[in-house]
This record gives C-alpha cells, structure tokens and sequence, in this order.
C-alpha cells in the first residue's frame, strides 16, 4: 500500500485550520500530521514533523508566512494557501521558494487535493489570480533604469505615483483592489526607501528628479 502523502497545515485562523482538516480527512492518500497557529510553529513542525506538504497562510503571528517559506522549503514543499491576492506577496512567495498559491474562495476540495499531490510530486499549481500575477510580471517589459534609481517594486511605485496624484491610503486601497492595511505597509516602506517623513515630502523628491532628467 503506497504511504499517504503528509501534511502540516500552518494558519492562525482556528477555523480555517479546522476546516482544511475536514476537506483532507478521509481523502484517499493524504494524511494531515500536525497544525500550527503561526509562523514559528509551522517552522518547527515542519523540520520535525517533515510533512511532503505545509499549508501556509501569509499572515500570521510571530513570523509571517513569507518569512518562514525559504526555511521550511528546505523540510518540506510550501503551498501557499491564502486570502492575499497582493502582486509583491505573490511573486515574494515563489520567489522564496513556494511551489504552489491558492487563493481562498478560489478553490474546492477536490482542486485542494489535487494541489497538494501536485506540489508533492514536485509540480507547480497556482490559483487563477495568481498565475495571471506571474504571467503578467513576466511579460512586463523592463523598464526605464530611472524607475529604480530608489529601489521600490512595481508596485511601490504604483503607490507613490498615487500617493503623487494626492491620494489617501483609502483610496488607494479602493483603486488597487487591495486592504488599506496593505497600502499603509507599502508607503511605509515607500518613506523609508525615499528617506521621507511626510507625502508631501516623498512626492517632492519623487517627482524632482524626473523633471531634471
């Protein structure tokens, strides 16, 4: 009889985790051998427990999913599973070294299953939303060196061009279809890059160099 395939379910939300279990249970050749309520604990499970597959959520408590992903990589193949549809997120998380992005609402039982079983056997699989991410990031033509001269991303600098036009972080949430918490950690580390404390101050030098160019 072939060995079930095994895996951690790491998320900080009880309910979610206590419904994952319940898809998986009883599903043919997979086994659920531990859960973790965040980031830490999935990383200690998975290097004990070994799992063929962890579940991980992105945000969660003590260390968040895309910090623990190169770690747990190295004991287990990472699928992440996650309400986050954010571009850097996405494209942070493969980078890192996840084989897989599910997308919640954006998949059923039998897709979760079959996720699983393909990122076990070494394959990708990716939810609708996040493989148009990777499409599009890599058919993005490069772009002018100037739009790096300060080290944001894509889409740092789609926020300050906002942040530019005079926009508050509400409604830049609302134009990129993205939580206002997200926005705030992307001018956060938009101030940091530019050196800035103020808007008013990260569009002045945002803006001044281009116009010397």
């Amino acid at each position: 009889m072939d060995e079930p395939t095994t895996v951690l379910v790491a998320d900080d939300n009880s309910v979610v985790r206590s419904v994952l279990r319940e898809m998986l249970h009883g599903q043919g050749p997979l086994s659920v051998v531990g859960e973790a309520g965040d980031g830490e604990r999935a990383l200690e499970l998975a290097s004990t427990l070994r799992p063929d597959v962890t579940l991980l959520d992105h945000r969660m408590p003590r260390r968040d999913g895309l910090s623990v992903i190169a770690s747990i990589s190295a004991h287990s193949r990472v699928l992440m599973l996650t309400r986050t549809v954010d571009e850097d997120v996405v494209l942070a998380a493969i980078r890192a070294g996840a084989a897989g992005y599910l997308v919640h609402g954006q998949f059923g039982p039998a897709e979760l299953r079959q996720a699983i079983q393909a990122v076990a056997g070494g394959e990708a699989h990716l939810s609708p939303t996040a493989a148009r991410v990777l499409v599009s990031s890599v058919r993005r033509a490069p772009e002018p060196r100037t739009a790096d001269r300060h080290g944001l991303s894509r889409r740092e600098r789609e926020v300050m061009e906002l942040i530019a036009g005079g926009l508050s972080n509400g409604a830049i949430a609302n134009r990129l279809v993205v939580a206002v918490k997200t926005v705030e950690n992307h001018v956060n580390r938009v101030f940091a890059k530019l050196g800035a404390r103020t808007r008013d101050e990260a569009t002045a030098i945002w803006r001044g160099p281009r116009r010397r160019a």
